[in-house]
This record gives structure tokens, sequence and C-alpha cells, in this order.
């Protein structure tokens, strides 16, 4: 069986900054090769007014309080900050981790951190197209830096099969998506046929996928449906459990 990678999304909601770092530190030494956070402003389940944590400012701590894993933002919402600023933040992260971050982004969706923190929300399309135009921004902005970070890989979230996916075969380094096993599969097969009208080899983009707890023991399906880095996620108490499981189905 091939080897595949690990990663785990840490959700910055209902918990406290003590228990994400120490979560963080141990996916990292247990050999997680990737550790995510997410970019919302407030909670996505359980009470909408609990705790929760800024994603950005938790990567550039996150960069400086593990030695080996990968980690960003699953994923930044684009609308939130300048294309060039955004570059400039991750360009930064990354000098801090040493060479480690991956720049997450997708073209957001979650009306009440627009709401609430003075974006326009706009329509999906509206959201898509500025994504679309954001993204040679970056890549333009990540050269001109000094000092530059001209190949920091940008993984692009989503599965929108006429923008979305061509978008990840034109400009990304990684594509996450979610399950089930069909749904990751379809996709898969979507990205593939954007990659061959574009001109890009399919094998340059690294397919990562979020999966439920209950599909841990069923990780080889996705891999048959294309799967290279396995992605599962928790709140607090973060369960490292699975991870520990999966790492042990990737070294076998």
């Amino acid at each position: 069986m091939a080897r595949f990678k690990v990663g785990v999304q840490l959700r910055p909601q209902h918990t406290d900054i003590t228990a994400l770092r120490e979560a963080w530190q141990r996916a990292d030494e247990l050999g997680a090769d990737s550790i995510w956070t997410w970019d919302h402003f407030y909670p996505l389940s359980g009470d909408p007014e609990g705790t929760h944590f800024e994603g950005s400012s938790l990567l550039a701590a996150m960069a400086v309080t593990t030695t080996r894993a990968r980690f960003g933002m699953l994923v930044y919402c684009n609308s939130y900050r300048n294309p060039e600023l955004l570059a400039d933040m991750a360009r930064t992260v990354d000098q801090l981790s040493g060479g480690r971050h991956i720049l997450g982004i997708g073209a957001g969706w979650f009306e009440r951190d627009y709401d609430e923190y003075g974006y326009e929300f706009g329509t999906a399309p509206e959201r898509l197209r500025a994504l679309r135009d954001a993204l040679p921004r970056i890549k333009e902005r990540l050269g001109k830096l000094k000092p530059a970070a001209p190949n920091l890989p940008i993984m692009i979230g989503g599965g929108g099969e006429k923008v979305t996916l061509r978008l990840v075969a034109q400009y990304a380094d990684l594509w996450n998506t979610f399950g089930p096993v069909e749904n990751f599969r379809h996709k898969n097969e979507v990205l593939n046929e954007w990659c061959a009208k574009v001109g890009r080899d399919p094998k340059a983009v690294e397919r990562t996928v979020m999966i439920r707890d209950d599909e841990i023991d069923n990780f080889q399906a996705y891999l048959d449906a294309g799967a290279d880095h396995i992605i599962v996620g928790g709140d607090y108490p973060f369960p490292l459990e699975n991870v520990q499981r999966l790492l042990e189905h990737a070294r076998d």
C-alpha cells in the first residue's frame, strides 16, 4: 500500500489558547504531515456565541512552536484581505516556520463573518470572480517581496466544477474538498479534466480530502479515488487519537 499523508484541522472554537497550542504541538510530535486551522470569526457549530480565535494569528504562533509539520489555513477567505497583503502575511509566516507554510485560500461562504465584520457578502459568482482575480495578484506579489517566496505552495479549497476546479488546475499546488468517497472521486475526475484542458500535469496538484471520524478505517477507498493526503478535523477536546490511527494506517 502506498504511503499517504495525514493531516489534522484544529478548529479554534469552544476552546482556549493553551489547549490549541498543546494540540498542534502534540500533532507535530506524533508525526502529522500537516496541521490546519480555519478562517472564521465565529463558531460554525455548537453555541454560536461560544469562544473563538482568529486564524492568521494562530498560524504565526504555530510557525514558531512546531518543527516538522507543514501547516496552514483550511482555508483563508479571499474576501477578508487584500491579495497583496495576504501574500505578504503568508510569506512572513513561512519565514517564521523555516519554509513549512501552505497558503490555503477559497472564495468564502459564511455570511455571518461578512455581516459582523463589515464585508460585502454579495453573491457566490461575485466571490468566485474575486478569487479568480486575486490568485494571479497573490502569485505576482509572492515573487516581488523581499525576500521573495515564488514557490510558496498554494492550496485552493472547494468543489465548484465550473470555476473553482478550473482555478485549481491553473494556480494550485494542492486542492482540498470533502467526502463522501463518491463526491471526492467525481470532483477529482473533474479536476483531472480541467488539468487536461489547461495543459497542467494532474500529478502537479496534490489531492487532499477532509473526512469524517467514522470514515477513518475506510481510508483506502479515498486513496483508490485519488487522494494523496487525508485530513481529519475536530473540536476541543481535540481527537488526536484519530491522527494516530491514520498515521498507523499510513505507515503500514
